[in-house]
């Protein structure tokens, strides 16, 4: 990554707004479109709208317990190079869990929605996961990674080291639309909740694999579900191992799940996504 990029800690960077709330500027180097397009022929990337909903929440409600699960809704585009404020809500604050939500606005119109759970751990019965330790990164091929000018933009703030991929466009055509990918935030820090956040969605749609000439899709919403607190010392170097799984694509809508473990195969975290098609519009039908 070349100094000329927006770094990630800046985007992530919430400041007290004006009147209420959190601001936060949405730089185009964040954006979803190839690099060889221009910013705009793309949509804001989902995953740091993610961190940046539960960083306004967790910061502005002033909550230190671990964030749990987190919904966000995509509402409408924002648009680059302007001033994206949040509004975060205390729903309600009890001793072991507290629920929050938070509403993301520009220029007054609304752009999302996500509401949150936290809650710290405690001692009790367990089932222990059953650990599913990922393929050792120096048996894969280091040439297996995202770049070239399908590149999404969002992806130059990300290491990738596939298991058999990738396997963009038509890579498992006949086969189950699944891709395996080591992911990190380039620079090799700890892991971050935020980090999480931004790396549970930063791969192209495994749908994607399946066609040769992919369907366009906008997500509609994404959740994340986090197994256990993020900690210093759950990915000291920054890698975490992801399975990106379709579930359906059909009626115009599709729905994928991705998976994240830590380097001894133990669950991290879980993230569902629903994307809609996209196509000619229906016409508007008289009032």
């Amino acid at each position: 990554m070349t100094d000329a990029l927006h770094s990630l800690e800046q985007a992530l960077t919430l400041t007290p707004g004006a009147d209420v709330g959190l601001d936060a500027l949405l730089h185009e180097d964040f954006s979803n479109a190839y690099v060889s397009q221009p910013p705009t022929a793309g949509f804001p990337f989902g995953g740091l709208l993610a961190a940046l909903c539960a960083g306004a929440m967790g910061q502005g409600l002033d909550i230190n317990s671990p964030l749990r699960t987190l919904s966000v809704q995509y509402l409408a585009s924002a648009a680059y190079g302007q001033t994206l404020t949040f509004t975060p809500r205390m729903l309600r604050g009890g001793r072991t869990v507290a629920y929050t939500s938070v509403e993301a606005a520009q220029g007054g119109r609304l752009t999302h929605h996500a509401a949150a759970t936290w809650g710290a751990d405690k001692a009790g019965a367990v089932i222990p996961p059953t650990l599913q330790p990922p393929p050792p990164r120096d048996s894969l091929d280091p040439r297996a990674t995202v770049g070239g000018p399908m590149s999404p933009r969002f992806s130059r703030y990300v290491d990738y080291l596939f298991d058999g991929g990738p396997n963009i466009l038509g890579g498992n055509e006949g086969r189950e639309p699944v891709e395996r990918v080591w992911m990190r935030i380039k620079g090799g820090r700890p892991l971050t909740e935020a980090h999480l956040c931004y790396l549970l969605d930063a791969l192209y749609p495994p749908s994607w694999t399946a066609f040769k000439r992919p369907p366009m899709m906008t997500t509609i919403d994404l959740r994340y579900d986090l197994f256990e607190a993020v900690k210093p010392d759950t990915a000291p170097d920054g890698w975490l191992f992801f399975e990106f799984r379709v579930l359906m694509l059909e009626n115009g809508w599709t729905v994928d799940d991705a998976a994240a473990w830590t380097a001894d195969g133990r669950p991290l975290a879980a993230s569902r996504q629903r994307r809609k098609l996209l196509g000619d519009r229906p016409e508007r039908t008289a009032r």
